[in-house]
């Protein structure tokens, strides 16, 4: 039950720190308004931090879908 939940609350901070990334040009960004400045991703260092958070939740997040197939395996 404990891995569900947290699989849920890592799928939405992971969707949200997705659209924070500042947007690189062409693509579906710009259609959404990703090719306009924000505020948000200003300086390079506020990107890298922001890339290295999406990361490290994109691997919590995996560990969780790995750790609920193997409970799932098991219990069956």
């Amino acid at each position: 039950m404990g891995f569900s939940i947290a699989l849920i609350v890592f799928s939405l901070l992971l969707m949200l720190l997705v659209l924070m990334h500042k947007g690189k040009g062409g693509g579906l960004s710009d259609m959404f308004g990703g090719g306009m400045q924000s505020s948000v991703g200003g300086s390079s260092v506020a990107e890298r931090n922001l890339d290295r958070i999406t990361v490290v939740v994109g691997l919590l997040w995996f560990a969780c879908i790995v750790v609920l197939g193997i409970v799932m395996k098991v219990n069956n």
